[in-house]
């Protein structure tokens, strides 16, 4: 520690503030670094998760690690402990902090993080939680962050990090300020994240049933052989019955895509489109460079896709649909297009079908992986659905369930902006109180 703080005591009523660099606060260290093996069970193991979400305690750790004596030592969790995220594919996701308010006995951390242990005669846990969220720092690292293929924050970079400190006692009155705050806020978050939680929960249960048991209540149920009730009147099929499958993209390297200058770019359906959506949106859509003559399947109003390979089984066969028309457009690599006979089914009863919870879980379980899940086509070929006889009745739902979850949307668009311009506040009151901006009383 430089000879600035060595003779400092912040603990003491000291009158003024005093700048420092990050090293000086106390030591910074990467986590431990190591392969799957090493997970699954044994210890807390404080993942970047943790971090970048700011839940460093017991009961939010979900990841176990058999970590030994030795690694439990040098690579603790202890009260006061500040974690930085140090490594990401965008410097947005860098640099964010989290500060442990207890000790997490045989807890060790990832490598993904760097952890500053600081000197407690010099800075609160209660104080640091707020004073390393602030822009002022964020703007800092953003502009020493090293941008290759991945974003990455380097121990060096972090201890140059200017830190402003203001005495135990202003540290203190700043916490108790802003932690009275925030917690009015952080309340007023959660009524309204419940509220879009009820939403999303209505629409889920619409489309469940209106997909399985339609929306005339006086038909007769019975069960199928899926093992959920259906309308007698309903047929039987197998989706290779109601239309065919084709594959995305074929043949492309990462040169390719995202070329802004070629005259031969065409748009591309991304995963996240897919993902994401009931109906695909247009505005959402990459550039892929397809060359006249060559043999690629466009896409076309009416198409339904399905996501074939994922990294976890939420997304692994989730369908949207196209419902406009669109230019020349191709569909990406990891994704099946499914191409509806328009006689004999509308696409968008099916797709809605596809999302609701019974089919999801069916479709789920067809899912075979370790490090990716993936599906095959002749699953989703064979896969069995019940749907109305006749156009007309799917028709009906399709036009119910547009109009009553386009309500929903909405609802929960205004919410989420309520949300965000709560949190932006949140954000706004720490920067002012940290930075100085807004003074707090102390004396």
């Amino acid at each position: 520690m430089n000879d600035m703080l060595s003779n400092r005591d912040l603990s003491q009523d000291n009158k003024d503030r005093i700048t420092v660099r990050l090293k000086d606060l106390g030591t910074l260290q990467n986590g431990i670094s190591k392969g799957k093996d090493y997970f699954g069970e044994g210890f807390p193991f404080v993942s970047y998760g943790n971090v970048y979400n700011d839940s460093i305690q017991l009961d939010e750790i979900k990841t176990l690690a058999n970590s030994t004596t030795e690694d439990q030592k040098q690579y603790s969790v202890q009260e006061g402990d500040v974690f930085f995220t140090r490594t990401s594919e965008t410097i947005d996701e860098i640099g964010i902090s989290a500060t442990a308010q207890t000790t997490i006995p045989n807890a060790i951390f990832s490598g993904f993080v760097i952890r500053l242990r600081p000197n407690k005669r010099l800075i609160k846990k209660e104080y640091s939680k707020y004073f390393f969220k602030a822009d002022v720092n964020r703007q800092f690292l953003s502009r020493e962050i090293n941008l290759v293929t991945r974003a990455s924050l380097s121990q060096n970079t972090l201890s140059n990090l200017p830190v402003i400190l203001p005495d135990f006692k202003e540290q203190t009155a700043i916490a108790e300020y802003l932690d009275t705050k925030t917690q009015a806020i952080d309340k007023k978050v959660n009524l309204l994240e419940k509220k879009i939680g009820y939403h999303q929960e209505l629409r889920k249960n619409l489309i469940n049933e209106s997909v399985t048991q339609g929306i005339d209540k006086n038909v007769e149920l019975q069960t199928s052989e899926l093992g959920f009730k259906t309308p007698k009147n309903w047929l039987r099929y197998r989706l290779k019955d109601l239309g065919s499958l084709y594959s995305g993209l074929s043949g492309k390297s990462g040169d390719d895509f995202n070329q802004d200058d070629n005259p031969d770019n065409k748009g591309f359906i991304p995963f996240t489109n897919i993902a994401n959506n009931t109906y695909l949106k247009r505005d959402h859509l990459g550039t892929v460079v397809v060359n006249e003559g060559e043999k690629q399947n466009r896409v076309r109003k009416g198409d339904i896709f399905f996501l074939m390979s994922s990294e976890g089984y939420e997304d692994i066969g989730k369908s949207a649909a196209l419902a406009e028309d669109i230019e020349e457009t191709y569909l990406n690599s990891f994704c099946k297009g499914y191409r509806v006979n328009p006689r004999k089914t509308n696409p968008y009863f099916l797709n809605y079908l596809m999302l609701s919870d019974y089919y999801r879980q069916l479709l789920i379980v067809e899912g075979k992986g370790f490090t990716r899940i993936n599906l095959k086509m002749e699953k989703v070929n064979d896969f069995l659905v019940y749907i109305p006889d006749t156009l007309s009745a799917q028709d009906e739902i399709v036009k119910f369930l547009d109009a009553k979850l386009d309500t929903i949307a909405k609802i929960i668009a205004n919410i989420q902006t309520q949300i965000t311009t709560l949190k932006e506040l949140r954000k706004t009151l720490i920067n002012d109180v940290v930075t100085g901006k807004i003074k707090v009383s102390h004396e």
